[in-house]
């Protein structure tokens, strides 16, 4: 029970040297690039620098102790960071402090939230996010992004939105504004980020430039030419603190809550599933990771940090700078800890201007092209469902577009199972093997007399109009001279109530027309439901076969065209009566 509830037993009683050195190493260096990345992230949050590093400190502490991956890295995200933006900035606070205590409370829901999902095993909730939804809803967010922090590029004061079409005006209607020092400064650090990351990519580029803004803006005196800098930064540890309860509108934030929660942790445990695949001396648990990230969240939250999960890049780098097991968070922790307890009066320099290139950069590599080409090439329906998600997230704002977007896929999945595929089967030359007609219409023989078809899917209340709509007009095609219809059950798992009703109607009238109507292949749960049902009393055991061949051979016997006159006279008498 401990190991479960705190993963790290499994590794620490087994920490050697050599484990030691991969982790000290990928520690300080993921730590070195979390300084900058944390600070530029309050900025998407809205939030004074300081706050991503205090979201870099006990997170991550929390994290190594009680995830099951042992090379992600948590802490300070971009994507949740404009999450919470987006939504705490809709609340139009009065002041900073107001916005501050918002988002605090905010990260203790998100934390309770997931740490509950967690505790009731209910980590299958993100699958509910598909991939075209997630790359159309990541696109555009980047994109919202990079275009909110252009205002430190342009040096203009910009308001905060998360509507393509406020960004663009606020932007176009201060162009007379921009600051051109700035303006040159900002496009000259973005060209050195991407030059050096072409050059080297194990470079800490994030923090060389940081370094050389604040020489610069020491060297050069560019605070008093009107170059922004972040100011004077609090020194020592954040503090202990409550986050202040603000129940009166709980209802304001558990939309922005939930949101958040599903999509960190859907982030997070895809990053961790694809480190987890090269290294198999340890298992995922997903249900332990929405702890982990709950209770990161939760401590996090009484030491004023905002919400964090896993970071795609610094995950990277941890895996790839030799991390075996969370001490690399440890370490990471540390020196952030010591850069708040010594190193902060060295940020006061720091232009704002190259936390935003940093940002910009960094969000570039989110916007997916790929992915769409694919899915316009293959799958036209889910390429609709990532563009309408991409425009609504533009258009109507972050948290509306993931939830419509939620919304369409899930409508797209019922009409997909409520409008299964059907075929009609045809045995293969000289062989037991049926097949679709139209896929084998070469190799496959056909019956006049017999019907065989496959229903692809479960027969249940939202198909079963459409399974008989389907039937009855290949039952038109086959003329009168049909005499038997096989139904290949080897796809249908479930058969609901509504679906039995129909079913048991089905055989009855085609049996009134001569027509007899045989199941074959049928899996255990859907025999099961067959005699639970009652189907089975109408339709007969002797019309019920393990394999389609069996129900051919079956038809091909003369006796069974007598079978099917003595019922249908029957029942003929039964009405009479």
């Amino acid at each position: 029970m401990l190991k479960r509830i705190f993963p790290f037993l499994n590794w620490i009683t087994r920490y050697d040297r050599s484990t030691l050195y991969g982790d000290l190493v990928a520690g300080f260096t993921v730590g070195i690039l979390l300084i900058p990345q944390g600070m530029a992230y309050a900025m998407i949050a809205g939030m004074p620098p300081i706050y991503g590093l205090y979201a870099a400190l006990v997170p991550q502490l929390v994290y190594a102790l009680t995830g099951t991956s042992r090379q992600l890295a948590v802490g300070p995200v971009a994507m949740d960071s404009l999450l919470v933006a987006a939504g705490i900035g809709a609340m139009q606070l009065a002041n900073i402090q107001d916005y501050i205590a918002a988002v605090i409370f905010l990260t203790l829901l998100i934390g309770l939230f997931q740490l509950l999902l967690g505790i009731l095993k209910m980590g299958f909730f993100v699958n509910f996010l598909s991939k075209p939804v997630i790359s159309g809803f990541t696109s555009a967010a980047a994109i919202l992004i990079g275009l909110g922090q252009l205002k430190h590029i342009l040096g203009v004061d910009l308001p905060q939105s998360g509507k393509i079409y406020v960004l663009l005006g606020s932007i176009f209607g201060s162009l007379t504004d921009i600051q051109p020092l700035t303006l040159g400064i900002g496009i000259l650090v973005i060209l050195i980020i991407v030059g050096l990351k072409k050059l080297n990519k194990k470079l800490p580029v994030p923090l060389l430039v940081v370094i050389l803004g604040i020489a610069s803006v020491a060297l050069l005196g560019l605070e008093a030419k009107g170059i922004k800098v972040v100011g004077e930064i609090p020194r020592g540890l954040p503090s202990f603190q409550l986050p202040g309860i603000q129940w009166d509108a709980v209802g304001q934030f558990l939309p922005i809550a939930i949101t958040v929660a599903l999509f960190g942790f859907m982030e997070s445990i895809s990053i961790a599933k694809t480190v987890e695949e090269r290294h198999p001396e340890y298992e995922l648990d997903p249900n332990q990771e929405l702890r982990a990230l709950g209770l990161s969240n939760i401590l996090g939250s009484f030491f004023q940090s905002f919400s964090v999960s896993g970071s795609f890049s610094r995950t990277a780098i941890n895996d790839h700078s030799g991390a075996r097991t969370g001490m690399a968070l440890i370490f990471s922790a540390l020196l952030v800890a010591g850069v708040l307890l010594f190193l902060t009066p060295l940020f006061y320099n720091l232009p704002t201007v190259v936390l935003g290139a940093i940002i910009i950069v960094s969000v570039f590599g989110l916007i997916d092209l790929r992915y769409p080409l694919q899915l316009w090439k293959n799958r036209k329906d889910e390429f609709l469902l990532l563009i309408a998600t991409f425009l609504m997230t533009l258009s109507i704002g972050l948290i509306e577009g993931i939830i419509l977007g939620v919304l369409l896929s899930l409508l797209l999945l019922v009409y997909r199972i409520s409008n299964p595929h059907i075929a009609v089967l045809g045995r293969i030359k000289d062989t037991t093997y049926f097949k679709n007609v139209n896929r084998f219409s070469e190799d496959v023989e056909v019956y006049d007399d017999k019907l065989i078809i496959r229903f692809d899917a479960q027969l249940y209340f939202g198909n079963k109009d459409y399974f008989k709509k389907q039937l009855y007009q290949q039952i038109q095609k086959k003329g009168p001279q049909l005499k038997f219809i096989i139904l290949n059950a080897e796809p249908i798992n479930y058969i609901d109530s509504s679906a039995s009703v129909m079913l048991e109607r089905i055989i009855l009238e085609l049996r009134e027309k001569g027509i007899e109507f045989l199941i074959a292949g049928a899996i255990g749960p859907t025999r099961d439901i067959l005699y639970s049902s009652g189907i089975i009393d109408i339709l007969g055991e002797e019309n019920l076969f393990a394999q389609t061949y069996d129900a051919v051979d079956c038809c091909n016997n003369p006796k069974a065209l007598s079978n099917i006159q003595k019922k249908v006279s029957l029942q003929s008498k039964t009405k009479t009566l």
